[in-house]
């Protein structure tokens, strides 16, 4: 039986710190040079040299202003401010890369559906189909306050709302154009059919549409779908509409435990257990020898700064770290942060406090770490594949580009050679890489193939 083999995305930021907080003054570092384009299709062609299944960029649209109710922290340490549009950089990398991926972070809580779906069909276009968005609600108020909202929709209400813009999307990308509907005949005059496409009409509770879908069929339709949440709510609504879901472990036994309960609701939404690939954040630091790993550690951590990671956290969580003694017990808040966070941290256990939280951070954030020669990461990486269920991982930036070509230099041969992990690309959009030749579209058993002209047709009229 072949082994499985282990997928990875790169996961970066279009900013200066991204996830392990203070790393930007190692002086190896190049995360300052975020504004360049070159220091952008450097790192794609990088990553593609290294068969990555894709660069993962996440985003925000707020500011980390719940520790010491302030931005301060946040502006001295570069705690992802500044921030700039992930989007604006696909077609640059897209350009210099053949193969590699690009997972997107958007936030659908403020901007209309429609403008939004050309936006996506536009990069499948040029990158031909190497798309994915990645869905987020959000959770900072900061956002809701900067977009004249005052405060965000409460945590489900959020997800209502995703729900139909969901819906909308799908009728707009599934719905609009038929398969065939492009001729780009040029004796006969005709680019399209117009019998062929459809106008979509929608009145909902949160979205009022009627018009077409302004770009022809891309390669995907619907980009690649990764999600991330994990509270009942959240796993909900990946189950119906995640391809990808990105999950934050901090131990195999726990991972394995949101694993299951993944794939257990993908069952019940009517789809296959295995219809999502399951990626964990990981932090990688590996060297030829195992004492060269641990200098290179502990040189990591001189730069790295607990504080800014805790600022961070404070604003995943809603709560003020900064309120509490270093081991006074954190106590749960009901707010409108990442519920599966703040219940993981105070609910699931009683006795969190700010000392071990900072102990955890001492690379500036909470990823499991993995540390030691190319041999000891493997092994490590393919214990958790086989004992979690999980798919792949999203590898951090510690010191950039360095932690990407280290681990492409000396851990990516190893698992090649275990028959762990790929020796070349296979052709095809991003969908079909991770699934398989034939599936560049939404799967039939998918919500939004619902929306397709045949099937909406057979609801009208069956």
């Amino acid at each position: 039986m072949a082994k499985k083999q282990m997928r990875f995305n790169a996961f970066s930021m279009n900013c200066v710190g991204h996830i392990n907080h203070g790393l930007w003054t190692h002086p190896r570092d190049r995360s300052t040079d975020y504004r360049k384009l070159s220091h952008w299709t450097e790192l794609a062609t990088l990553l593609e040299r290294g068969l990555f299944d894709g660069l993962f960029l996440a985003d925000i649209l707020g500011v980390y202003d719940v520790y010491q109710q302030s931005v301060d922290l946040p502006l001295r340490e570069a705690i992802q401010l500044p921030v700039n549009d992930p989007l604006m950089l696909v077609s640059a990398m897209a350009h210099v890369t053949q193969h590699l991926g690009f997972g997107l972070t958007a936030n659908l809580s403020y901007e209309a559906p429609y403008p939004f779906a050309r936006r996506f069909s536009t990069l499948d276009h040029l990158t031909e189909g190497r798309v994915g968005w990645n869905i987020v609600t959000g959770y900072l108020e900061s956002t809701a306050r900067a977009l004249g909202e005052g405060r965000q929709l409460e945590h489900d209400r959020r997800y209502d709302r995703a729900e139909e813009y969901l819906e909308v999307l799908y009728k707009l990308w599934e719905g609009s154009w038929e398969e065939g509907a492009v001729l780009a005949d040029r004796e006969r005059r005709v680019y399209a059919q117009p019998d062929k496409v459809h106008r979509i009409r929608h009145q909902g509770e949160f979205f009022q549409l009627d018009g077409y879908h302004l770009c022809e069929p891309s390669p995907q339709r619907t980009p690649l779908l990764f999600q991330a949440g994990s509270s009942d709510r959240g796993l909900g609504f990946a189950a119906r509409h995640a391809e990808c879901v990105f999950v934050s472990g901090q131990s195999r036994d726990s991972t394995r435990r949101l694993v299951e309960r993944i794939r257990a609701a993908c069952v019940e939404q009517g789809r296959p257990a295995d219809a999502v690939k399951v990626f964990m954040g990981l932090c990688v630091i590996v060297a030829p020898t195992e004492a060269e790993a641990r200098d290179k550690y502990d040189d990591y951590r001189r730069y790295a700064s607990p504080e800014a990671g805790l600022a961070h956290f404070s604003s995943t969580t809603g709560i003020d770290f900064a309120r509490y003694g270093l081991d006074e017990p954190i106590r749960y808040e009901k707010n409108n942060a990442i519920e599966s966070v703040v219940k993981s941290l105070t609910v699931a256990r009683t006795d969190a406090t700010v000392r071990q939280l900072l102990e955890q951070m001492a690379l500036g954030g909470r990823y499991v770490t993995l540390v030691g020669t190319p041999v000891q990461v493997a092994d490590e990486l393919e214990a958790w594949i086989a004992e979690t269920g999980l798919d792949g991982f999203n590898l951090t930036r510690l010191v950039e580009p360095e932690s990407y070509a280290d681990f492409i230099d000396l851990v990516v041969p190893e698992l090649q050679s275990r028959g762990a992990y790929k020796t070349a690309y296979a052709e095809g959009t991003l969908r079909e890489k991770l699934f398989g030749a034939g599936h560049a579209h939404l799967p039939g058993n998918h919500a939004g193939a619902r929306w397709r002209p045949a099937e909406a047709a057979l609801r009208r009229h069956g």
